[in-house]
This record gives structure tokens, C-alpha cells and sequence, in this order.
């Protein structure tokens, strides 16, 4: 009796535990479309992310130029619109799927509450207002209302995708992070155009097809229109959540010599898919 009680008991639990990975599918699905048209809105570069701090940070900041348009990610209405002692001149926006947006440390408010917004309407002016240390926006989604405690506030990576810090960001994007292609490098990458192959790429530069693949972490001969392939074995495409650091560590090179080699600086905005020389 007691052997069929703990059976039961694990069949109890898997059902649960499947159960919650069920609705925590849905959950995921359901954020996703209710925020499918949403933009990002500003310009600048990720300074600091989401569940930072010790998990007290609940927003992202983007730092940029003082004076940059920030912008409503999606229509709305604007619920608060004042100066805050830490959020300095802030934006409060209501969308239609429930979320709220926060738009935080401006320099200058160009909304009023109660007022309806558009997606990619400016609300204000990236500043340095509140309780900050320079010039940023201090970004927050919250599924449902905005809080004290912020018990609702999720993560802008769900919704814009998985960044890091470092990374250049740009305004009124679904995808802030490519928004720029990554220029050709003569010599050292290829963006494949309609019709290519991989067996006529390497024809054309004196590579084969086992080194594009190599080079590429490519596991079969699929490739697709746009896309840029290494045509060095010293050369590495940047991928999403790259920064220069962490590609200097990985590679086993020190900072200064990957900038030099590629005529940067620490400050040099990179891109993914852009191609860089590790050597």
C-alpha cells in the first residue's frame, strides 16, 4: 500500500511539473504576439541590463547621446507624465495588450497624461535626470501595471531579443541589434547574393568547401541569401551578444591588439554578423 501511495504521489508531481511547462509555453507564446509590432525606442548602446544588482535593477539602460528622441514602443496612453526624485522627468505609457512602459532619467517630457501616443511617437528627450550617473534611458515593460514593488516588470529581452551589454541598440527597430548590416571587409568576408553555392564561393576565392564550412561553424553546405561568410581563418563574425571583450577572451588575444587589428576603439560600436580580424 505505501509502494502504490508513492507511486501515486510521482505520477502527481510529473503531471505538475509538466503542466507548468505547459503554461509557462503559453505564457511565453502569449507575450510574444501580444508585443509583436512593439519598437525599441531609442538609439544608444546597453549600459545595463534587466535583474542586475543583485535582482533589484528592473529595467534596462541604454546610454546615448543627451537630447535623443525617445520614443513609445507601441500605442498607448500616457499615464503619468512628472519629475520624480529618482526617476528624474519620467513617461509612464499604457498599451492596449495591458503592459505598461516606463521612459525614465529624460531630460525633457514632450507628453501629458491622459494623452494618446503612437508607436514611435517621441515622449520625451534621453536626459540625465533623478538619481543617474550619466546620460541614459532607463527602460522598464511591466505586464500589467506599474507597481512600487514591480512585481510585474519582465525582462525587455523577451521582447526585443537577447542582447548584452555593450551593444549597440537602435530606435524604432523590432530588432534593435541588426538594424545595420555589417559592411563588406574586402578580402576577408562574402555576402552571399541569389543563385551562390557554397562550392562556387570557394571556386571563385581559392578556399574549399570543407574550409567556408569550417570557418563558418557551418554543419552542411546550407547558406542563405544575405549572408556573410569568413573568408579567413583569422577572422571571426560577431554574433548577438558579442562585445569586444568578450571576443578578445575567447579568442585568447588581449583587448588592445584585436582594436588595433581592426582599426577600433573600446568604444567602437560592433554589429552581428560583422567581420572581425583576431589576429
Amino acid at each position: 500500500m505505501a509502494d502504490y501511495g508513492r507511486r501515486l504521489l510521482i505520477v502527481i508531481v510529473l503531471a505538475l511539473c509538466v503542466g507548468m511547462i505547459f503554461m509557462t509555453g503559453r505564457v511565453a507564446k502569449a507575450e510574444s504576439d501580444s508585443t509583436a509590432e512593439w519598437r525599441f525606442p531609442v538609439d544608444g548602446t546597453i549600459t545595463d541590463v534587466f535583474g542586475s544588482r543583485s535582482g533589484t535593477h528592473k529595467g534596462m539602460d541604454i546610454g546615448g547621446e543627451e537630447g535623443s528622441p525617445v520614443h513609445s514602443v507601441a500605442d498607448g496612453v500616457v499615464t503619468r507624465s512628472y519629475l520624480s526624485d529618482s526617476y528624474g522627468h519620467v513617461v509612464f505609457v499604457r498599451h492596449d495588450n495591458g503592459y505598461e512602459t516606463v521612459y525614465a532619467h529624460l531630460i525633457s517630457r514632450g507628453v501629458k497624461e491622459g494623452q494618446e501616443v503612437h508607436r514611435g511617437e517621441p515622449v520625451g528627450k534621453l536626459g540625465n535626470t533623478g538619481i543617474s550617473t550619466g546620460p541614459h534611458l532607463h527602460f522598464e515593460i511591466h505586464a500589467g501595471e506599474w507597481t512600487f514593488e514591480k512585481e510585474n516588470a519582465i525582462d525587455p529581452f523577451v521582447v526585443f531579443g537577447q542582447g548584452g551589454v555593450g551593444q549597440v541598440v537602435f530606435a524604432e527597430k523590432k530588432d534593435p541589434y541588426q538594424t545595420v548590416a555589417a559592411s563588406q571587409v574586402a578580402g576577408d568576408s562574402y555576402r552571399v547574393k541569389k543563385g551562390d553555392t557554397l562550392w562556387s564561393i570557394s571556386h571563385e576565392h581559392g578556399l574549399t568547401v570543407d574550409d567556408l564550412k569550417k570557418w563558418n561553424g557551418l554543419k552542411d553546405a546550407t547558406i542563405a541569401v544575405g549572408q556573410e561568410l569568413s573568408l579567413r581563418e583569422d577572422s571571426y563574425q560577431v554574433e548577438q551578444g558579442d562585445t569586444l571583450y568578450s571576443i578578445a577572451v575567447a579568442h585568447g588575444i588581449e583587448l588592445d591588439k584585436l582594436l588595433a587589428a581592426n582599426d577600433l576603439r573600446r568604444d567602437s560600436p560592433i554589429y552581428p554578423s560583422q567581420t572581425l580580424r583576431i589576429h
